[in-house]
């Protein structure tokens, strides 16, 4: 059976360019980049490339980027070692409700700590509202933190606004871009953030790797992790150098392919949701339909649970998510939804297709053929005909 994978917002495929560029890091550069000698300086040569093409994928110097295990770790230094450091000038940060969880849990440890977190309301697209936000700015307020891209739902942010308020009130601000560096252009150069989380597996790159972006200016973070001074000592602890080579080649291919990947999933998340539109009756489709990540198709079928949805896509191939990779697991409502005022019932009733520069135009012929033939039987077996369905 050949199969069709449609979750690259979870994780996507590494690229085969990708995996012979690590090799070598194994078997012949293999020494610890902090040695003196020369296999360690070979390792060093290796790590100040990485830095450097993940630096020009985002318009950045290569002394901006910090290389860490991931996303999560990325936005946990951003948010933790800000609000540390910047403790005694104020504790109120502000975020939102649609947030990644390696934001939402960072900001509830740092509330038990004794921090404000102010969450800005979102609209029923799941976009911030940014009149809102500017009236929750308060000379206490020391960093904002809100993503430029839905994990979920894959509506994006208004990044430029939101961070020329926070420059306007001398707040720093962090976004995580973990879902759209590499899909649309990121160019720090005219995106006024002050910090930005990125991570390798959402580019076709090795997992445990990713970078968090400082810009030059920035006052010191204080370190999750302390060890003997790596990163310009905001993260201890040998560097990963094979999965940063893999982050590096990625973001290298990722740049040469901006454009072109992009057209691509675009066509092909049009293409099949028009099949979907034109032949299943009672769809709904979540999300801005302007402002919204190129491969991302986030939607719920009246009367069809879109767990049992996705079992019976996953028995024939097709794999989707039902939300965010880190919460698909749990049986309580997306937070996300929650947000975003979306009737509870209908929660329960949403998967999550998002595609990749790997799928092809002829795959979405095959994705509708399934999606109709589950959507109707399930609907069969709950008394629902196809065109009676609930509202």
């Amino acid at each position: 059976m050949q199969t069709i994978y449609l979750d690259h917002n979870a994780t996507t495929p590494v690229d085969e360019a990708v995996l012979e560029a690590m090799l070598p890091s194994y078997r012949e550069s293999f020494g610890n980049p902090s040695s003196a000698h020369t296999q360690g300086r070979a390792a060093r040569v290796c790590l100040d490339l990485a830095r450097e093409q993940v630096a020009a994928l985002i318009g950045a110097y290569p002394g901006e980027i910090t290389f860490t295990s991931g996303g999560t770790e990325s936005d946990n230094l951003a948010i933790a070692g800000v609000a540390r450091a910047f403790k005694d000038k104020g504790t109120h940060i502000i975020t939102s409700r649609v947030e990644h969880p390696a934001v939402l849990n960072t900001c509830e440890e740092l509330r038990k700590e004794g921090f404000t977190i102010v969450y800005v309301p979102v609209d029923s697209y799941g976009r911030i509202d940014c009149a809102a936000l500017a009236d929750m700015i308060t000379d206490d307020t020391t960093l904002i933190s809100l993503q430029h891209g839905n994990s979920e739902v894959g509506t994006l942010q208004p990044i430029v606004e939101i961070g020329e308020l926070a420059r306007a009130r001398g707040v720093l601000f962090h976004t995580d871009a973990v879902q759209t560096v590499g899909k649309i252009a990121v160019d720090t150069r005219t995106l006024p953030v002050d910090m930005l989380s990125l991570s390798s597996h959402k580019m076709y790159g090795p997992k445990g790797v990713g970078a968090l972006y400082i810009r030059r200016g920035t006052p010191p973070l204080v370190p999750l992790i302390s060890g003997g001074g790596q990163e310009k000592k905001r993260r201890g602890g040998t560097e990963n150098v094979p999965g940063i080579v893999g982050l590096g080649k990625a973001a290298e291919i990722a740049q040469s392919r901006l454009e072109s990947d992009q057209a691509h999933v675009f066509q092909l998340r049009s293409g099949l949701r028009q099949h979907i539109e034109s032949r299943i009756p009672g769809v709904r489709f979540y999300g801005h339909p302007e402002f919204n990540l190129p491969n991302t198709l986030y939607l719920g079928f009246d009367g069809v649970e879109g767990q049992t949805l996705m079992i019976h896509l996953d028995l024939v191939g097709i794999f989707v998510s039902t939300g965010t990779a880190c919460s698909s697991g749990s049986i309580l409502p997306s937070d996300v939804l929650g947000a975003m005022a979306v009737p509870e019932n209908e929660m329960f009733q949403t998967i999550r297709i998002s595609l990749g520069r790997g799928n092809r135009l002829d795959e979405m012929e095959r994705v509708a053929d399934a999606l109709e033939k589950a959507v109707l039987e399930i609907r069969s077996k709950t008394g629902l005909s196809a065109e009676a369905t609930p509202k």
